[in-house]
């Protein structure tokens, strides 16, 4: 406890050995959410806010709406399978569809380094505008500043997104319920191996690229079959195990699913073994997971697989009422292991 004159003893935050803002603060895993928690959270505190959600869903008038913001500052700027363009407009429109709103308008803010070639200014912006063309979204206003050499890293995008949300539910963590199926829509790991190797120089058998890409039409079909979503999240920063636990602690209900069902491509898997990653850490940009009703989970795993882009769509688990707020993972040889934050950052800058 400490005494300021104006307001009394003051409380310091409970950060633990951290004074000051690192990397890890901001990788998906415990630190970002101590931040989020003890700092953000308190300031800002609301009941859109405290939705705890990839969009905030807002009501305005008759309209239900979602609401998105989003910072990309990945390196390189280019990598297999994608961009930071393309990966700000796919990342945008996917918050929006997790919310279960259909994507109508894109805001993009440019922070562009000193020194930039314009041609790969060009070529960002020319990935930005076929993406949301794809979407069928428009860009319809943003912000452009220029730092100097040396302060921005050539290039940082952020980004605000707008959708409608046209269906009754109540698409969040608080909505899951025991008995729930927990659904993945493919295979992980590959963007952040594909933004290592291509950082690093790094060589493998196969080039691996990245899932970068808008999932909003996979949820629409899933609503369009009927299908009761109760909540999805798509696997970003953290990966497949920090969406799991983030959903568990704040439903407050246990989740268990099997290592075996979790699809992981052969090459992403030895790349992991070669660099010491665990593949359910790593950050995806175009994977995401639902929970639906058991007695819906089949007809759901139909829809995805339907489009190749969920194709490789499967059932990794379900929602238990026991150990409240925990994640367990039946591992290959049978065995459970709780799963828990990252304390540090497995894979630096990666979206």
């Amino acid at each position: 406890m400490t005494d300021s004159p104006e307001s009394g003893p003051v409380c310091p935050l409970s950060f633990g050995q951290y004074p000051n803002i690192v990397m890890a603060h901001g990788g998906g895993g415990r630190l970002m959410q101590q931040l989020l928690e003890h700092l953000i959270q308190p300031l800002f505190d609301n009941p859109w806010l405290a939705q705890r959600h990839d969009s905030a869903m807002l009501t305005v008038g008759q309209s239900r709406l979602a609401f998105t913001t989003d910072s990309y500052v990945v390196r390189p700027l280019f990598f297999p399978g994608g961009d930071i363009g393309k990966l700000a407009v796919c990342g945008t429109l996917n918050d929006l569809a997790m919310a279960g709103a259909r994507p109508l308008f894109l805001s993009m803010g440019l922070v562009i380094e000193e020194g930039l070639p314009l041609v790969e200014l060009k070529r960002v912006l020319e990935s930005m505008s076929e993406a949301a063309r794809r979407a069928s979204v428009a860009v319809v206003t943003g912000d452009t500043k220029v730092v100097e050499k040396g302060k921005g890293d050539r290039l940082y995008i952020s980004s605000a997104g707008i959708g409608i949300i046209e269906h009754p539910w109540n698409i969040m963590p608080a909505s899951i319920r025991p008995g729930d199926a927990v659904i993945l829509s493919g295979d992980i790991g590959r963007h952040g191996i594909a933004i290592i190797s291509e950082r690093e120089g790094l060589a493998f058998e196969s080039t691996i690229e990245s899932d970068c890409a808008d999932v909003s039409c996979l949820v629409l079909a899933l609503l369009a079959k009927g299908i009761e979503i109760h909540c999805l999240r798509d696997l970003t920063r953290g990966g497949l195990a920090s969406a799991l636990i983030e959903i568990a602690t704040v439903a407050k209900l246990h989740i268990a699913i099997r290592e075996t069902a979790i699809p992981v491509r052969e090459d992403v898997q030895g790349a992991c073994e070669i660099l010491g990653f665990d593949p359910l850490y790593i950050a995806n940009e175009g994977r995401f997971i639902a929970f639906v009703p058991a007695a819906q989970a089949e007809c759901a795993l139909a829809v995805l697989k339907a489009d190749p882009l969920g194709c490789d769509a499967c059932l990794i688990g379900e929602v238990t009422s026991t150990s409240a707020g925990v994640v367990a993972l039946e591992t290959a040889i049978g065995l459970s292991r709780v799963l828990d934050l990252l304390s540090g950052e497995q894979l630096p800058r990666i979206c």
